[in-house]
C-alpha cells in the first residue's frame, strides 16, 4: 500500500507531462499551407506574410462554423485598414462542392477555399491525431508568420457565442500590435 501511495505524485506528473505534449506549441514559425480554391490557382499561406492572418479551419455545414464565419466576414470589415487578412479553409467531406455557396450565402469578403488534406491540416495546428478536433479551430498568425495562438471550438474563447465577438476582437487586436 505504502508503495502505491508513493507512486501516486510520479503518476500525476507523468499524466501531466502527457497532456502537455499533445498542446501545440506556440509561439511557432506557420509551416506552409495551401489551400485550394474553386476556379482558381491554390493560395500559398506565405503570400500573406506581411499582414496578420486569421487562419479558420471550417465545416461549411456546421453552426458554429457559420456563426464564426459571420463574425469574422464583421471582424475583416472592421480591421483591413489594419492589415488583417481572414482566410477560411472547409475541411469537410464535399468542401469543394460546397464552399461557392458558402460564400454566397455568407458573403465573405475574404479567401474561403478548402483542403481535402485533413491529417496535413491537422498537423499544421499540432493537433494530436488521435485527438477529435472541435470546429471550427482559427490560428493567429502574425506578420512574421508566427503563430502566436489557435483554438478550437470547445476552447471558452469560441466556445460561448455571447462573448465569442469580443474574445475573437481581442486576439485580433494582439495580433495587429505585434510589428
Amino acid at each position: 500500500m505504502r508503495t502505491f501511495l508513493a507512486a501516486i505524485p510520479c503518476l500525476a506528473v507523468l499524466f501531466l507531462t502527457a497532456i502537455a505534449s499533445d498542446a501545440a506549441s506556440l509561439p511557432r514559425k506557420a509551416a506552409e499551407l495551401q489551400i485550394q480554391m474553386n476556379g482558381a490557382k491554390p493560395i500559398e499561406l506565405s503570400e500573406y506574410r506581411g499582414k496578420p492572418v486569421v487562419l479558420a479551419f471550417i465545416l461549411t455545414t456546421c453552426t458554429h462554423c457559420q456563426y464564426t464565419t459571420g463574425l469574422l466576414v464583421k471582424l475583416q470589415t472592421e480591421f483591413v485598414s489594419k492589415g488583417l487578412q481572414v482566410i477560411e479553409c472547409a475541411v469537410n467531406d464535399g468542401a469543394a462542392a460546397d464552399v461557392p455557396s458558402f460564400i454566397k450565402r455568407f458573403q465573405t469578403n475574404f479567401p474561403v477555399g478548402y483542403s481535402t488534406d485533413q491529417v496535413g491540416v491537422l498537423s499544421f495546428l499540432q493537433h494530436p491525431q488521435t485527438a477529435i478536433p472541435h470546429m471550427p479551430m482559427l490560428a493567429f498568425i502574425d506578420r512574421h508568420g508566427v503563430i502566436r495562438d489557435q483554438y478550437q471550438g470547445i476552447d471558452a474563447m469560441l466556445s460561448d457565442e455571447a462573448t465569442q465577438e469580443e474574445n475573437l476582437r481581442a486576439e485580433i487586436l494582439k495580433l495587429i500590435a505585434i510589428r
